[in-house]
């Protein structure tokens, strides 16, 4: 709750006693701020872990110069403008670019040639001090707009920077490797396409059988886990209900950060600030990094014409290869103030509470409780037939196998948006993996090897289903790769896997990756044993009995019969129980992961770090305005959403 809203209740009963050297009590002093305003600050500061200047800043009720001068008045220094940064020597001391951008200070040579702190936040002046060499601890402090600091230490240490964001991730655990080995890589596979090639000219039926068997294998352990994932979601009920923004607790809200990349999203940029402002959590706690490619010009532009409240940044990401999502959040990492990071997606619409039932749950759920996943839901499941399958297989995923996986023990591949990180775990496992292009499932397991829990919590974040038939399938292919990816990369030493996540994790690793990756590069093989019901000849019946082959098509119905009784379940809640009739139609859908999974295959071989982009803001007219997506309890999603 911020000063505006305690204005409203009337009188609180706190008076504002005078303290020398106090932020506001010169801001008072100087008649910039009223003594009652003065005394609501410092009562929503002893309830949250913001600073005084941060609550003034974010209720508007003074200036970044304001305050600028204030805090140069208490420490008898005075306030640096942009332009003067870029005329102070920078001083070379052994200190990381990191912590430089993330605590907002640089050491320089000052006008007069004594040394001097450049500090963007004078709060943490006495950590900063903690990294300077002993002989200069004691010299002048200068004060300037954190902005200014940070984007003065990124031109300074620009190469540090982009290298340290490609590179976070321990070897063993990343795939930035395989760069190194690319022609040996292809060579590798050209020599077994060609064996195969010869074997399947010489004996096809025996290939095809083998196949066969494999799909059929793999079809049954995806069923089975996926059965057991479901019934277990039925029994439990929906994950974290207490995850609730009315949860009574006496600790502070924490501060929270949000990293937004954006890349090339003219089309949303309006829509995705409107969204933002919407959230309901104290904006002196919020801080929302923007995160822009340096080439990307026309984001830039168009986030410059848009009046950026105090509580929302823009990061310039430098030029850079791979030039993908999790290497621009690696970067935009040390620029977060939060003790909680989440991620957003462009086209993302949260409800309102949620970072406030986010922060609630992380202080309810044990230490070891790293990272918290929302639900991800669509806006625009009306649109067309793609649009509905897609918002339908989103429905499973979310409210019913994910939810039911992690009640399992099993460790559960992130989706890449509405993602809530403890920062110090975040750092410690070295953030996201720059060259994996799904770094959220990657990311997902690493916490698991590292002994660390996700939960799900029910709370939804809205986003645009993607309904172009060759958006869909550049979008899915680098969903695929990823998996193929991330599969390759923790098998590099499966003894030490099997270690780290234990023998159940281990199984439910193998399980959802290999299973999942082959039924959609078996699917067309799976998809004739159709051949058999509607009467015509099958190719092994060559090689195998007419009845194997009815049992396999029967398996292969019943399964379907599974699969469809899952999605009907997900769809039964109110938000979209018009999908109903559509579910049948899931048949003719899944097949099309196929096509996304050639191309996947093929580009992990030749390709393996391009990030194909989906485009966004496609459907934005088809998005109904808040008022009208929300629940009886005024927020954007409730417990009738869920089956």
């Amino acid at each position: 709750m911020g000063i505006s809203e305690l204005r409203q209740m009337g009188p609180q009963g706190a008076e504002f006693a005078p303290e020398p050297g106090a932020l506001d009590t010169d801001l008072v002093g100087r008649g910039l701020i009223s003594v009652k305003d003065a005394a609501l600050a410092r009562h929503v500061a002893r309830n949250c872990d913001a600073t005084i200047d941060r609550i003034l800043l974010a209720e508007k009720l003074v200036s970044e110069e304001d305050i600028l001068e204030s805090h140069a008045r208490l420490l008898r220094t005075r306030s640096v403008s942009k332009e003067e940064i870029a005329e102070l020597p920078a001083m070379q001391v052994e200190i990381d670019p990191k912590t430089l951008v993330r605590l907002s200070f640089l050491p320089v040579t000052d006008r007069d040639g004594a040394p001097a702190l450049l500090t963007g936040d004078p709060n943490v002046v006495d950590k900063a001090f903690m990294f300077m060499p002993e002989e200069l601890k004691w010299f002048r402090v200068l004060v300037a707009h954190r902005d200014d600091v940070q984007s003065r230490i990124a031109e300074l240490c620009k190469d540090e920077l982009a290298k340290t964001a490609i590179a976070r991730v321990p070897p063993l655990e990343s795939c930035r490797t395989w760069a190194t080995h690319h022609r040996k890589r292809l060579f590798l596979v050209a020599m077994s396409l060609a064996i195969l090639a010869t074997v399947s000219v010489m004996y096809p039926l025996a290939i095809l059988l083998t196949l066969a068997i494999w799909a059929a294998f793999t079809l049954i352990v995806t069923s089975v886990l996926k059965t057991t994932a479901f019934v277990t979601r039925l029994v439990e009920g929906p994950t974290a209900l207490e995850a609730s923004a009315d949860t009574k607790t006496k600790e502070p809200l924490p501060r929270v950060s949000v990293i937004v990349p954006l890349f090339r999203e003219t089309e949303v940029a309006h829509a995705l600030i409107a969204r933002l402002t919407q959230l309901t959590y104290p904006k002196c706690l919020l801080d929302v990094l923007l995160v822009l490619e340096e080439e990307d010009e026309l984001t830039r532009r168009t986030l410059a014409q848009i009046d950026l409240p105090s509580w929302i940044r823009v990061i310039v990401v430098p030029d850079g290869r791979p030039r993908t999502k999790p290497r621009a959040m690696n970067y935009a990492l040390d620029y977060c103030d939060g003790d909680i990071v989440g991620i957003y997606d462009a086209e993302d619409a949260p409800g309102p509470d949620q970072i406030t039932c986010i922060a609630r749950r992380f202080q309810q759920v044990p230490e070891d409780v790293v990272c918290l996943q929302g639900i991800l839901d669509y806006y625009n499941p009306r649109q067309n037939w793609l649009a509905r399958c897609f918002t339908m297989e989103y429905a499973a995923w979310f409210r019913m196998l994910m939810p039911g996986m992690s009640r399992l023990g099993l460790a559960i591949p992130l989706g890449g948006t509405t993602l809530f990180f403890r920062r110090i775990a975040l750092e410690k496992l070295g953030g996201w993996d720059a060259h994996n292009v799904t770094e959220d499932a990657d990311l997902g397991f690493r916490l698991a090897r590292h002994g660390f829990r996700t939960e799900m919590v029910q709370t939804v974040t809205d986003e645009e289903a993607n309904c172009r038939p060759w958006a869909w399938v550049k979008q899915r292919s680098r969903w695929l790769k990823g998996y193929m990816t991330t599969y390759l990369v923790h098998m590099k030493r499966p003894r030490l896997l099997y270690r780290q996540l234990g023998m159940w994790k281990f199984i439910g690793f193998q399980a959802h990756f290999v299973a999942a990756v082959s039924q959609v590069l078996l699917a067309p093989l799976l998809l004739s044993f159709w051949l058999v019901f509607l009467g015509f000849t099958h190719p092994l019946e060559a090689v195998m009995p007419y009845s194997a082959l009815v049992g396999l098509a029967a398996l292969f119905l019943t399964i379907e019969v599974i699969n469809m009784t899952i999605f009907a379940t997900a769809v039964l809640g109110r938000k979209h129980r018009h999908l109903l009739p559509w579910v049948p139609t899931m048949h003719f859908y899944l097949p099309l992961g196929a096509l996304a999974a050639y191309k996947a295959l093929y580009e992990l071989v030749v390709n393996p770090f391009f990030w194909d982009k989906t485009a966004h803001g496609l459907s934005l007219g088809t998005v109904p305005p808040p008022e009208q997506r929300r629940g009886a309890d005024g927020y954007l999603t409730d417990a009738a959403d869920f089956p």
